[in-house]
């Protein structure tokens, strides 16, 4: 058992809505009804004498006290374009641009009282047509979300070589085209947002709960919301139930609390309804690639072109327009060799809700479209698929690999992979299970996806840990990342305990300290958990251990160059006169200053993981109602520390990725603007009985790029899952002469496409 489950399954945990201080207020958010309109009156009178109400705030009431957060695009795009951010108030000024975005803030001294009050401002509109999805948005005189952003078009961004690959295709003796919807998603995390803001004035800080992915990554965002520097933010640790990248963004309810409560000199909490959460917690996926792919008569491929358009929604974030481009670009053509590609993506605005990373930011999407249009190589070429794929892809001897984009991929084994779930998924056996199927009127489909995906990397250059000894002699782990759910307060200190010899109850993680070193670093992003922090703590470990040479050789008597250690022992080269690390800690402990004490910095590192996944499902001709039957992972995420979390991380991101294929879906009325899956009554999640049961591997192959060959683990089942899964549905429509279907693959959809069929 994780050491967190304790805590967890006993209810201790602490979260932020858990989390009081002794004469706080209440917050609650009036919000746009509309999705586009010109503000004329915000009336506030009613409000601001309603029981219990301490101040109503507009945006008149703050003016020019926050500044826009800038995306983490610093790369141009097509013809040299530079990302257009538009301003985003942290309250509407003038004119809103989506349903649920903020208009004013109410505090009082109860929530319901905040609650009723915000329901008492009167917002008189002037509203606007709005653009809700791409076609709406790209029309020609589409109306412009933001006067600055011509065509809606904020970026276009571009990458491979055009021609070359133009000229491939048209040369190709098999040349397929298709387009994929990936939809709008709620990551919908089990924990609402939740705000407890205050300010001290003695240290002049900013002080902050909330629920985030890393305390450096979400005070890094509130200092630029705020016009301040990173040391005047304290971000408080706490449990956070759920992520999934939507957590790891700083929101404009944040900075304007933590700006009223310095104004006021008194704490403001505030927690979001779960329709709050629907409205206004940023979307993931929102993306469609239309693609092409050319290969020879003999299956091999020549040429990939794809063109993304990703719904940006009527804000950017910090990481949504990054998400949106550079990972597909870092992906290039998958695992496979191809003579020349060329992407193209146009990051588009819209009256919605603004988009941002979840779990994949775009990986996914790149392997959607990729093995979508291999298996339909395959099926016009007659072969195999996944014979297709193991002529195609990269062979073991040529990693490390430069692809045509300039990644560099560390480290792989594709075709084993491949092998590995053939055998894993009774592949060979599936035209049996498919007659069987038919007669029982029911279609089988079996589909593969064999993807590599980028992990790591960041926002800032270099990610720091900290370890520090107490005087009882404890080891303190300090890192940037906040656990979501990852099992960072058990793996991490394994990995510290592991190399000092000691048990690992001996180490304590701290996760964002506000009073320990201030640590440097990215978040809980990117599948980077162990290949970044965890290898860093292990580096980190051996300056300890290093430093620990000066105080063993002071109780050994001896000359620190005579000093070797090995498990969990300092001993004077050859002889038998050692003392333990427990007994060099201690001393250590006695030091006003401990010499132990270390920060380590460490350049941050990528690698990239790989899998194959095979999908097989089943579905009734008669309801359309689809049953997963079975699901095969073989992932290569090099050294695995720890199975159980691994397999874990694994069986999340393909549950996830099921959600997805079969149901989850932001769906905005286009006329009005209107999110009409405002609730789990209208937006389906999965259910333990969504799935059966998971039968994940793994085939590792070390990454070079970090001391303990770790690569992500956290994006490869959802990476995965979207193109398996949707492979299998296709096969499946296939084997009854349907063609196929987008996501979400609900039993109506696919009950429809099995009518066009029959008529």
């Amino acid at each position: 058992m994780r050491r967190e489950d304790a805590r967890f399954l006993s209810g201790s945990g602490r979260y932020c809505a858990d989390v009081s201080m002794p004469g706080q207020l209440y917050a609650a958010f009036r919000r746009s009804d509309v999705a586009r309109a010109r503000l004329r009156t915000v009336s506030v009178e009613d409000a601001r004498t309603s029981d219990g109400v301490h101040a109503v705030v507009t945006a008149g009431d703050l003016p020019d006290a926050f500044g826009t957060l800038e995306p983490v695009v610093s790369y141009s795009g097509r013809d040299g374009m530079k990302l257009i951010t538009p301003e985003r108030p942290v309250l509407a000024r003038g004119e809103v641009r989506f349903v649920g975005e903020e208009i004013a803030v109410v505090l009082a001294d109860a929530p319901q009282r905040a609650a009723d009050a915000a329901e008492r401002i009167t917002v008189d509109y002037d509203e606007l047509p709005a653009c809700i999805g791409f076609d709406a948005a790209l029309a020609p005189g589409a109306e412009l979300v933001h006067d600055a952003i011509p065509g809606n078009v904020c970026f276009h961004f571009e990458y491979g070589d055009e021609r070359a690959t133009r000229a491939l295709l048209e040369d190709a003796a098999c040349r397929v085209a298709l387009t994929v919807d990936s939809p709008r998603v709620s990551a919908s995390p089990m924990e609402p947002r939740s705000v407890l803001a205050w300010y001290d004035g003695g240290r002049k800080t900013y002080e902050i709960c909330c629920s985030n992915q890393g305390a450096d990554l979400m005070g890094t965002q509130l200092a630029a919301l705020l016009r301040t520097t990173r040391d005047r933010i304290r971000v408080h640790p706490i449990d956070v139930g759920g992520a999934f990248g939507p957590r790891a963004g700083a929101y404009p309810e944040y900075a304007v609390l933590l700006e009223l409560a310095r104004r006021l000199g008194r704490p403001i909490k505030w927690t979001s309804t779960r329709s709050e959460d629907f409205l206004c917690d940023s979307h993931g996926r929102a993306i469609r690639i239309a693609g092409e792919l050319g290969a020879d008569a003999q299956g091999r491929f020549l040429a990939l072109r794809t063109e993304w358009l990703c719904d940006e929604g009527a804000y950017l974030t910090c990481a949504g327009a990054r998400s949106a481009t550079i990972n597909g670009c870092l992906i290039g053509a998958g695992p496979y060799e191809v003579r020349a590609l060329h992407g193209s993506h146009r990051l588009v605005m819209t009256n919605s809700a603004p988009t941002d990373a979840y779990r994949g930011a775009g990986r996914p999407e790149a392997a959607l479209i990729v093995e979508r249009l291999v298996d339909e190589v395959a099926f016009r070429l007659g072969m195999d698929r996944l014979e297709i794929r193991r002529r195609n892809a990269i062979p073991k001897h040529a990693f490390p690999y430069r692809t045509l984009t300039g990644s560099v991929l560390d480290s792989g084994d594709y075709a084993g992979l491949l092998e590995q779930a053939r055998s894993n998924s009774r592949w060979d056996g599936f035209a049996g299970r498919s007659r069987a199927a038919r007669s029982r009127n029911a279609l089988r489909g079996i589909g593969c996806a064999l993807f590599v995906e980028p992990c790591g990397g960041g926002f800032t250059a270099e990610d720091q840990v900290a370890l520090t000894v107490d005087s009882q002699s404890r080891v303190f782990a300090h890192v940037a990342m906040t656990s979501n759910g990852q099992g960072h307060e058990t793996v991490y200190p394994e990995i510290v305990a592991r190399k000092f010899g000691i048990d690992p109850s001996r180490i304590v993680l701290r996760s964002g300290d506000r009073d320990g070193p201030l640590i440097v670093g990215n978040g809980t992003i990117s599948s980077r958990s162990m290949l970044a922090q965890g290898s860093a703590l292990s580096r980190a470990a051996d300056v300890v251990i290093e430093k620990g040479k000066r105080i063993a050789a002071d109780l050994l008597e001896a000359a620190v160059p005579d000093i070797d250690f090995a498990a969990g022992r300092y001993r004077v080269r050859g002889t038998d006169i050692a003392v333990s690390f427990d007994e060099v800690l201690q001393k250590s402990a006695q030091s006003h200053q401990n010499p132990l004490d270390t920060v380590f910095a460490q350049p941050v590192p990528r690698a990239f993981t790989s899998g194959a996944h095979v999908a097989e499902v089943e579905i009734d001709r008669e309801t359309g109602e689809t049953t997963l039957v079975s699901y095969v992972a073989v992932d290569d995420i090099g050294t695995v520390i720890n199975r159980v979390l691994a397999h874990g991380q694994i069986h999340g991101g393909v549950v996830q990725g099921a959600g997805q294929v079969f149901g989850e879906r932001c769906f905005y009325d286009v006329s009005s603007g209107q999110l009409l899956t405002g609730s789990f009554m209208d937006y389906p999640v999965p259910r333990a009985d969504s799935v059966p049961p998971i039968a994940s591997d793994f085939r590792p192959t070390l990454s070079p790029t970090n001391v303990l060959g770790a690569k992500g683990a956290g994006e490869t089942g959802a990476t995965g899952a979207l193109a398996a899964l949707m492979n299998a549905i296709a096969g499946a429509l296939r084997s009854a002469g349907a063609g196929a279907l987008d996501m979400p693959a609900t039993p109506l959809r696919i009950w429809q496409t099995l009518q066009r069929t029959r008529g």
